[in-house]
């Protein structure tokens, strides 16, 4: 019997942000596993908008609901803030980016929850790997419909948002080649990376209840897609990006991914399937190559022919920018040109590394960048 998923009510276009930040200690630069100890130490007003992550080393901040991107950017500045000042008081910072550069996976501690001692527990030595962390953003939307409508197509942009946020280029103190290594860690997972066609919200509940009555699933959050509908919220949630590691480029990225979901909603664009070759063609360019991989444009509607992910993201923001304007962001548009010239976080580690040497004083440095 199929299962109805009921799509709860939201504002359209409004937003829900959530940053998975790392618990350092001070001296070392290391994970340290300090986040039920921070947890109990948050005022109640704000205590709602904090959350366990999968590792006890990974800390979650989110905002509240928010109508625009400035309300993000108020509500992350004061909640971020919040967060910075109980880290200090146990001897620790937070730490921005995709992955940990040198911390050993093995002697992470997983978050005593039920659900997620159940992924550890099926998930093994896969499990153990994870340790890297990203930028989720939530887009209200109208309908269920809608909401479909955009996660179908959105998915053929979401490398020019992953190339905009690399930030994990080292794992356990491996340069490993990629831009974003996250990505490649996360794919190892059964439920995650590129999200299934949908076609419309009946057969999203059909699919849904196959893997339900398999017992795959147990609730529609196993799904770990790049992008998914969440109808507990009335949103689709891009969670495609890494953990950008500068707070203007989380806020330029916010205003861009509402800008697209607002373009897709307003424009006529294909209900049809992607081939699949391609959006991991481009998935795969984006995580190894960052802004300087090829991007091909299942739908044309950014470019007829292929050019450099740095290039598509250009040509896009020139389509999104009225968008933006009208949404009231525009001013983030220039922020996203600054990454596109002068390289994400991944790049700026890699510089940092040639400075200074070793990977420890190159995150100290970093994390003291946070808010430029």
């Amino acid at each position: 019997m199929m299962k109805q998923i009921f799509f709860e009510q939201s504002s359209p276009y409004s937003l829900g942000v959530e940053l998975e930040f790392q618990i350092l200690d001070v001296d070392t630069m290391d994970l340290v596993s300090r986040a039920e100890e921070m947890l109990a130490l948050f005022p109640k007003p704000e205590q709602d908008q904090v959350a366990r992550e999968f590792m006890q080393s990974i800390f979650e901040v989110q905002t509240g609901i928010c109508a625009t991107v400035e309300e993000v950017e108020l509500d992350l500045r004061h909640m971020v803030e919040v967060a910075e000042d109980i880290a200090r008081r146990c001897g620790c910072l937070l730490f921005a980016s995709g992955i940990h550069p040198f911390a050993r996976p093995a002697e992470q501690k997983v978050t005593d929850n039920e659900r997620y001692l159940r992924i550890m527990h099926e998930l093994q030595h896969v499990g153990r790997q994870f340790i890297s962390q990203g930028l989720h953003v939530h887009i209200g939307m109208s309908d269920r419909e809608t909401a479909v409508k955009v996660c179908d197509a959105i998915q053929a942009y979401l490398p020019l948002l992953l190339a905009l946020s690399t930030s994990s280029p080292y794992f356990t103190g491996v340069d490993t080649g990629f831009h974003s290594y996250r990505t490649k860690l996360f794919e190892v997972f059964p439920l995650a990376g590129i999200a299934e066609y949908l076609g419309d919200w009946g057969s999203y509940e059909q699919m849904v209840s196959t893997l339900l009555e398999a017992g795959i699933i147990q609730d529609t959050c196993d799904l770990w897609w790049d992008v998914r509908p969440s109808p507990h919220f009335g949103t689709i949630e891009i969670r495609a990006c890494d953990m950008p590691s500068f707070f203007p480029d989380i806020m330029a990225l916010t205003a861009l991914i509402q800008a697209l979901a607002v373009h897709i909603v307003e424009q006529d664009f294909p209900r049809q399937r992607i081939n699949p070759q391609i959006l991991r063609h481009n998935k795969w360019q984006a995580s190894r190559h960052g802004l300087k991989g090829r991007f091909n444009d299942p739908f044309f509607r950014f470019s007829d022919t292929p050019k450099s992910l740095g290039e598509s993201v250009l040509l896009m923001l020139e389509s999104l920018e009225p968008v933006m304007l009208r949404l009231g962001s525009a001013r983030w548009a220039e922020r996203i040109r600054h990454i596109v010239d002068h390289g994400t976080s991944t790049d700026r580690q890699r510089q940092l590394v040639r400075e200074v040497g070793v990977l420890k004083d190159m995150v100290a440095r970093l994390q003291g960048e946070f808010w430029s």
